[in-house]
């Protein structure tokens, strides 16, 4: 992805917020200067990946494909005692007909809240011992209501409703087109991006930056290569 992709996207998500009054803590639009000068006080910031995260997938597609995160809170797989936060909580919006790609955690058990906008449709398997899809229905809550959906259907959340998924349940999902852009929620256990996402079919995660333009705002990828960017 270029760096001025980046910039607008992360523009377009701030200004989304503040049109629905959702507003984002100071360091949502800290640059690389703030970044540099943040010391012991905010290494929690850097160390459990707070902040923006911004991915097309590896499709080259952001429109069609991608995600727009903000992650408020995180604790740590691997330095418990530093972080003992067993939980995280991240702002995701999907524009109008976005697509996030088949993929499950290994560890991660998440709730996905739809707090407004469009309507968000999901398609569900289990996963078998080989990590394929199951042929088997997938169990569910929906609002706190269990469910059972075939293998490969769908799960809609209109604004106000939520889902909870399971460690080993592929989901994928897409934003209703026509419906307008979808404001989500997850809570979830401690989450940690780089080694808990089991993809379909083999995706980039975590997107390699053209830096064709200044950098205006970070992504959480950025924060161990601080030292490239000049200001």
């Amino acid at each position: 992805m270029k760096r001025s992709e980046v910039n607008n996207i992360i523009e377009y998500a701030i200004a989304l917020t503040e049109k629905r009054d959702l507003p984002l803590p100071p360091f949502a639009k800290w640059g690389p200067k703030e970044w540099k000068r943040a010391g012991e006080n905010e290494r929690e910031l850097m160390d459990n990946m707070l902040g923006w995260d911004i991915t097309d997938f590896g499709s080259g597609d952001f429109e069609k494909i991608g995600l727009t995160i903000f992650t408020f809170r995180n604790g740590s797989f691997l330095d418990k005692e530093t972080y003992p936060k067993p939980y995280a909580e991240k702002l995701l919006l999907v524009r109008d007909g976005q697509i996030l790609p088949y993929h499950f955690h290994w560890s991660k058990m998440e709730d996905i809240i739809n707090r407004g906008g469009g309507d968000l449709v999901l398609k569900l398997y289990n996963s078998d011992e080989s990590e394929a899809f199951a042929d088997t229905d997938v169990l569910v809550a929906v609002d706190g209501q269990k469910m059972t959906v075939p293998a490969g259907g769908n799960v809609i959340l209109k604004p106000g409703q939520s889902i909870t998924l399971m460690p080993g349940q592929y989901h994928t999902w897409q934003g209703i087109p026509g419906t307008g852009d979808v404001v989500l929620f997850e809570v979830s256990s401690v989450n940690d991006d780089r080694v808990d996402n089991r993809f379909h079919r083999a995706v980039g995660r975590l997107p390699e930056i053209v830096e064709d333009e200044p950098a205006k705002y970070l992504i959480f990828n950025d924060y161990c290569n601080l030292d490239r960017h000049k200001i």
